[in-house]
């Protein structure tokens, strides 16, 4: 979850180094930290508990030797609590090496004893710390960084990514991952590393994966990739598909504000390229020809908001390709011993490929057979390139911890699967799938319609209701997950307690939490569908109404059954029943934002969260 960046080059170490965390930050907050080799070969730190711009305001005040040479760090704390000596970078071999660590080590307190029984001292409460003193006591032994690390890497278990450098070795940074994101930066005369390419877009835009259990050392003029083991790696190069502008706010409040604005281009974006007169076209699935045809089980394994576009996705596969699918939990998926064959696809949905637990449940169904497909946003990271086939959804990038414009782009991902495979196995007829992709490339449009018609009126609903301490939400068939991502927003943003429910739930015990007042949510699904459960879902209306709640509903252009028992409506765009759902969860996400913002929160540093979950 922590950000790291490292950097060799002409430029300024600390400029490179706090360009980097500031695009980073999502990954952690609880504190920063650089170390940087100036000119004269003195290796000097600098870290500070809290966010990036309590160091950079430290670094203004009191100035930090400069040089060509260096790693920075922004931490999600783990091990010890947001101090500044758990702060990131640690310090080994006498104060000449600086290491930065993102994972979790898992056999730390074994190397602690090690090294307590050996006369080391610690200053920290960190696993990392560890690590910065094997490898400084390594690099005693063998007075190479490179090697140090390599032989400090095959005794850590669990995950990480390490970056180290020592003031004996100007112009060389020195990584390492297992189970952790590390991508390279490839520029004119300089090289960078990153958790992932926001660290160093601004300088470049040629970037090379660095796989499992692999090292890299760089340097102003080289980059070499070796295993664990020694032996040359050769590294795959990519180009970045988005500018440094793209990750910056651009004038906006916020960026989730920004992303929320996204939104319909994100499914603009997902769609690019892969819907051609009427048809989907899904080229990324080339790997996987001759299979999708045969599968008789979909597995959709996913963590959160993912999760969440997993279950609307459901949905759309089952009733048009006729496959059953199941959504599980990616931390739940592989404790459970399930039931895996090829004929399984599993399907994984990330924003940022680097999730530990759906990235493991990957491996373990590969492991056992099932093929894989990657749902991701991110380029180069890991579960992409640890699946058989994936399709990017080209969102941009997400700066916002809470996901907004990724989820749309995740569901439009989903959909399109769902209509491939119907092809395949000829499921649907050609010109129904025509209806559906056509509905589908109207949804941007529609899409930007709710964003801009209604957040004021939503800021409004807000700013009234910033002392509620409570919200229920409440869906049926496609709008359970919603109901279920409304009720996450305001979990990560607003911190107040949320729920969302299965409407047809209620009498089954959630309605016990109705009470005079309570704030509900409802998405109402269209009365135009022969089948809509509409009625139904206007009964759930009345009865929690009757007990004294109050309803918002959304609900569609045209429903007049609903404003006669709602206290408020939020209308979206007409559309298919199926298709809905992109349309309903703009106005939560908004809901969600706004609520938090009228109690005075960060909505794009909610506490206690990181952007990328890389640990167990």
């Amino acid at each position: 979850m922590c950000g790291i960046v490292g950097y060799v080059g002409p430029g300024s170490s600390v400029k490179v180094l706090l360009g980097g965390l500031k695009r980073l930050e999502y990954r952690g907050y609880d504190s920063a930290g650089v170390a940087v080799l100036d000119d004269a070969g003195v290796l000097s730190t600098r870290k500070r508990a809290g966010k990036l711009g309590i160091l950079v305001d430290d670094l203004e005040a009191d100035g930090l030797s400069d040089g060509h040479t260096g790693i920075g760090h922004t931490r999600w704390a783990t091990h010890g609590g947001p101090t500044d000596g758990n702060a990131h970078p640690h310090l080994g071999d006498d104060g000449k090496l600086a290491l930065i660590h993102n994972g979790i080590i898992e056999n730390f307190s074994e190397l602690k004893q090690e090294l307590l029984d050996a006369g080391d001292t610690f200053t920290s409460e960190t696993d990392s710390e560890v690590a910065a003193l094997l490898v400084g006591r390594a690099y005693r032994e063998t007075g190479d960084l490179t090697a140090a690390l390599r032989a400090v890497a095959v005794r850590l278990e669990g995950a990480f990514t390490l970056l180290v450098v020592h003031q004996d070795e100007p112009g060389v940074v020195v990584g390492a991952r297992r189970n952790s994101p590390l991508v390279i930066g490839l520029g004119e005369g300089e090289n960078f590393l990153g958790s992932d390419v926001a660290a160093f877009v601004e300088h470049t835009r040629r970037a090379m994966e660095i796989g499992q259990d692999e090292i890299v050392t760089i340097r102003p003029d080289s980059v070499v990739v070796t295993d664990f083991t020694g032996a040359p790696v050769e590294a795959k190069e990519f180009e970045i598909s988005w500018d440094a502008s793209a990750a910056e706010k651009g004038g906006w409040s916020s960026f989730m504000k920004k992303e929320i604005s996204e939104e319909p281009e994100a499914v603009e974006k997902t769609l690019l390229g892969r819907v051609h007169d009427g048809a989907v076209t899904l080229p990324e699935l080339e790997p996987l020809t001759g299979v999708l045809a045969d599968i008789n089980r979909v597995i959709v394994i996913a963590c959160g908001t993912a999760a969440y576009a997993g279950m609307v996705g459901k949905y759309a596969i089952e009733a048009w390709a006729r496959v059953p699918v199941d959504v599980e939990l990616s931390h739940e998926f592989r404790y459970r011993d399930p039931v895996l064959d090829e004929r399984t696809l599993v399907v994984s949905v990330s924003q940022s490929g680097e999730t530990m637990d759906t990235l493991m449940a990957v491996k373990y169904a590969r492991e056992r057979g099932a093929r894989t497909l990657s749902i991701c946003n991110t380029q180069g990271a890991t579960i992409p390139r640890e699946s058989d086939a994936v399709l990017y959804t080209h969102a941009g990038p997400e700066v916002a911890v809470a996901s907004t414009k990724a989820f749309v782009a995740q569901v439009t991902a989903l959909y399109l699967l769902g209509l491939d495979l119907a092809a395949r196995r000829g499921t649907l007829a050609a010109e129904r799938i025509a209806e559906n992709v056509a509905e589908l490339q109207a949804i941007p449009e529609k899409l930007a319609e709710v964003v801009a018609s209604g957040s004021e009126r939503i800021a409004d609903f807000a700013r009234w209701m910033g002392d509620t301490q409570s919200v229920l939400f409440l869906g049926r068939h496609v709008g359970y997950p919603i109901a279920l991502e409304g009720a996450l927003k305001l979990k990560e943003l607003a911190y107040i307690h949320a729920e969302g429910f299965a409407a047809g739930e209620l009498k089954h015990g959630p309605i016990a939490l109705i009470e005079p007042g309570q704030i509900v949510f409802v998405i109402v699904p269209s009365p135009r569908d022969p089948g809509s459960l509409h009625k139904k879902v206007v009964s759930n209306i009345q009865e929690i109404r009757a007990r004294g709640a109050r309803v918002i509903a959304i609900a569609e252009l045209g429903d007049v059954e609903v404003v006669a028992h709602a206290d408020e409506v939020i209308r979206i765009p007409l559309a298919a029943p199926m298709f809905e759902p992109l349309l309903a969860v703009a106005p939560l996400h908004i809901f969600g934002m706004e609520l938090a913002s009228a109690k005075g929160l960060d909505v794009d540093q909610p506490r206690n969260l990181a952007k990328s979950v890389t640990v167990e």
